[in-house]
């Protein structure tokens, strides 16, 4: 079993540990069912210790990449998934960016499993990514002009299965990570994300 987090060494300090469970990794995000179903979609289940700045940096990065004014702008790593005993190619990882408008209009690809999460929600074999639209207090003009936030979650090549149970734990995972940084930003009714992931399908 994994060390918890915080635990106190010998002198008294505290000490991180080198490797956690799904459930200690990236900042506790992956509770109960959902960290197994991160073990399912990332073959691993004990992950290198992520720290807990991954908010702060992406919170900071989109805030940066609104008041820059420009439409689309690079956000910050939310957390990288890296087993135990693995390779760089075993990583995986979970980003937000700001978005341009008009990606939301990008070509659906054909082999993409879509939902009616957010803004535009779409899960693949290797992964997921979900729009959303925040206005927030800490966001000054996000109420005339919301803040456009995308985020994505991949993962290994290896691990990739292309059926509707995969999909759905890809945009479940995807879901969670997005809902938390919608909460970290104060955004009004969470961007529109519902405290649990609604996998209906959306028909096109």
């Amino acid at each position: 079993m994994a060390v918890g987090a915080g635990a106190v060494g010998c002198g008294g300090e505290e000490k991180t540990p080198d490797y956690v469970g799904a459930e200690e990794v990236c900042d506790a995000l992956f509770q109960g069912p959902l960290a197994k179903k991160v073990e399912s979609v990332t073959g691993a289940t004990s992950f290198a210790w992520t720290g807990t700045k991954g908010y702060d940096r992406v919170v900071e990065g989109l805030k940066t990449g609104y008041t820059s004014g420009h439409r689309w702008a690079a956000g910050g790593e939310l957390c990288t998934l890296s087993p135990k005993r693995g390779a760089l190619a075993d990583k995986s990882r979970i980003s937000f960016d700001m978005y341009a408008p008009q990606d939301l209009n990008d070509p659906y690809a054909k082999d993409g499993h879509y939902y009616t999460l957010g803004k535009r929600s779409q899960a693949a074999p290797r992964g997921a990514s979900l729009y959303f639209e925040c206005v927030s207090p800490q966001i000054e003009g996000s109420k005339e002009r919301p803040l456009r936030v995308s985020g994505r979650f991949y993962h290994p090549k290896a691990t990739a299965r292309s059926t509707p149970e995969h999909f759905d734990a890809n945009m479940e995972i995807m879901h969670a990570a997005s809902l938390a940084v919608a909460k970290k930003l104060q955004c009004e009714n969470d961007g529109g994300l519902p405290e649990k992931a609604d996998l209906t399908p959306r028909i096109f």
